[in-house]
């Protein structure tokens, strides 16, 4: 087992959003530290081009021989990673506006007996009986489970109350 592996979830997230030089399986990776996988110490690492566009690298953490901080990053940087993978209509809405649906979104549900909590870390995303998701912007669409009939039901819930709120 390697050094890499032999760290902890706690360990890996150090690296979060700091740009890095990883080593593995005799190749060189250099980029920005999105995310670090707590089960397989996978890392994946972003690379910002010059033409605005990027490049997601994944490396498997069973590979990974050395890895070291190039640099520390700042808050663009950071706030860059932190949105890179936001859906492009939860940028119309602003923080309160979000707030103001996920509660209205979140009353609705549980009126209807709908059992319902919030989740994550900014307890930004909604979750309905531990078995559907509903991330920003609390719409139909943002919905998410491998449960049909729960999701096709939640969702017209949403949409009704939506149509009516609007």
């Amino acid at each position: 087992m390697n050094e890499w592996m032999r760290k902890g979830p706690l360990e890996w997230q150090d690296y979060t959003y700091k740009e890095v030089k990883v080593t593995a399986s005799g190749k060189e990776y250099k980029g920005w530290v999105l995310t670090t996988d707590p089960v397989s110490a996978n890392i994946v690492l972003v690379n910002f081009l010059e033409d605005g566009s990027m490049s997601v690298t994944g490396i498997m953490g069973h590979a990974v021989q050395t890895i070291e901080t190039v640099s520390e990053g700042d808050h663009r940087v950071r706030e860059k990673l932190m949105h890179l993978f936001t859906s492009g209509d939860c940028k119309a809405y602003s923080p309160e506006d979000l707030e103001k649906r996920r509660n209205s979104v979140k009353k609705w549900l549980e009126k209807n007996h709908i059992p319902i909590t919030e989740q994550g870390d900014s307890q930004r995303t909604l979750c309905v009986a531990g078995v559907l998701t509903i991330d920003p912007p609390y719409g139909p669409e943002n919905c998410s489970s491998s449960n049909e009939i729960i999701l096709s039901r939640v969702q017209d819930l949403i949409q009704g109350h939506l149509a009516a709120y609007q």
